[in-house]
């Protein structure tokens, strides 16, 4: 089947004729941000903080950056807002197909796989990073870092895998890497692996991890990271940790703030949760 092609995004600022043009009206939109996707016990567990700049400017405190793609499969969003919605946006059409074909929910991996596609075949037009989680049958919860091909929902009489999701990922930021600029994170869960996360950072390359984090907030929590991971962790300490993670990043990042979005995928479905601020943990900022 034809793949769905994006038209690439032209970045560049605005000229304007008058000194006095505040630099955030002519910024692009980004995300920020601190994305973050772990494997649990049971399935997986993705968060992110809400916080979306233009150039200096806070423009919402409240972004969700947790996307939908199918009902056990999502992304978490980092770098253009534009570019990284449409992403999200052609890889969940692609698997819509996906699933009339296989008559069932697309692996973790599949999704992943989407994802790289896309991010590779425009990785010269688009700015995002992409992490896809989530969980399926096959193996568990999974979450794939990266940075398009419709596939298959009425052929295989199935929901597509979380792999496939991530494929389509792939090839779109691969095909426009050099017009995109998006960082995702696909994960989800599937009947086939369970829950998975696959990493897409910049230029296409599509990774299967238990653990994957994203974004500008990313760089100040890898030391908390490595040394309170642990395999098979629990749904109670994976949200705990996650919690945590990204509540530490904001306060060191200045591009990461507001609340802290949460979703447990798993064979159950979806959970969401939201932390405000008021309720974030508390840590040392001197």
């Amino acid at each position: 089947m034809a793949a769905i092609g994006l038209t690439p995004v032209l970045h560049g600022s605005q000229s304007s004729s008058s000194d006095m043009v505040p630099e955030w009206m002519s910024a692009e939109h980004s995300t920020g941000t601190t994305i973050m996707a772990v494997e649990y016990k049971d399935g997986v567990i993705v968060a992110a903080d809400s916080r979306t700049t233009t150039g200096a400017y806070i423009a919402n405190r409240v972004t969700d950056k947790l996307t939908r793609i199918t009902d056990r499969i999502y992304c978490c969003r980092s770098g253009s807002a534009a570019d990284t919605q449409a992403i999200a946006d052609v890889v969940s059409y692609n698997l819509g197909f996906h699933k009339m074909q296989m008559d069932e929910e697309p692996l973790v991996k599949t999704a992943a796989t989407v994802f790289q596609e896309m991010c590779y075949s425009y990785r010269d037009s688009l700015s995002a990073g992409i992490i896809c989680a989530g969980w399926d049958q096959k193996l568990g919860g999974q979450h794939w870092k990266m940075f398009l091909y419709v596939f298959n929902r009425m052929q295989m009489d199935e929901e597509p895998l979380v792999k496939t999701a991530a494929t389509v990922f792939q090839e779109m930021c691969y095909s426009y890497r050099d017009s995109l600029s998006a960082g995702i994170i696909c994960a989800g869960w599937d009947q086939k692996l369970g829950g998975q996360v696959y990493s897409i950072p910049l230029g296409g390359m599509c990774v299967r991890q238990p653990l994957t984090i994203g974004g500008s907030g990313s760089t100040y929590i890898y030391g908390y990271v490595d040394s309170s991971f642990k395999e098979q962790m629990t749904k109670e300490e994976c949200l705990k940790f996650c919690t945590n993670a990204v509540s530490l990043a904001m306060c060191r990042d200045g591009s990461s703030g507001g609340i802290i979005r949460l979703a447990t995928i798993s064979k159950d479905g979806v959970e969401r949760r939201t932390i405000l601020h008021d309720d974030l943990p508390k840590f040392y900022q001197g």
